[in-house]
């Protein structure tokens, strides 16, 4: 099952991720992994990263660092997997070194479907970022442009989909 957890930035999201993944748990052998996307660049990622290994420590998270290339990561049948996080991932894919700029979205999408298909549980941290209004560089655009498109196929595909407002959750489509 796909659930897709979307909210700003600092709204509670990942928090409601990691709780909402190991609530999934129902069985021993099962495991906890989390998808680490942000690529650490400067030292304000290495403080954001670390803020979150800190919020996921003693939880029982295997951590596995994936910043593209979602498609070729291994998982198996007994895994719960979240994913941490959408926004993160398309920059890498749009951005990085051995970039796949205009194919981002749909590698992204393959990519999904592969952990889909191949886990137990697939949960989906995305960021709303298309509310401020203002205008962008064409780069940026095409990056809100793919991002958009990202949501609108997960919005399609989950299972549950949950917006998270102010560390509240809103669930607009729930099993």
């Amino acid at each position: 099952m796909i659930f897709f957890v979307i909210g700003g930035s600092g709204s509670g999201k990942s928090e409601y991720a990691e709780n909402l993944a190991m609530g999934l748990k129902r069985q021993e052998q099962e495991k906890l992994v989390y998808v680490a996307t942000m690529k650490p660049l400067d030292e304000e990622s290495w403080q954001r990263i670390g803020r979150h290994r800190k919020m996921r420590a003693g939880k029982g998270f295997e951590t596995r660092e994936c910043y593209t290339h979602l498609e070729q990561l291994s998982v198996e049948q007994n895994e719960i997997i979240l994913l941490e996080c959408l926004s993160n991932l398309t920059a890498n894919e749009m951005f990085s070194d051995n970039c796949r700029k205009e194919q981002a979205e749909q590698v992204i999408k393959v990519g999904i479907l592969h952990l889909a298909e191949n886990c137990r549980h697939l949960v989906i941290v995305g960021n709303n970022v298309f509310e401020d209004g203002a205008e962008y560089d064409a780069m940026t655009m095409e990056y809100l442009r793919q991002m958009a498109g990202l949501h609108r196929f997960l919005g399609k595909v989950s299972d549950s989909l949950t917006e998270v407002i102010c560390g509240i959750p809103i669930e607009w489509r729930k099993l």
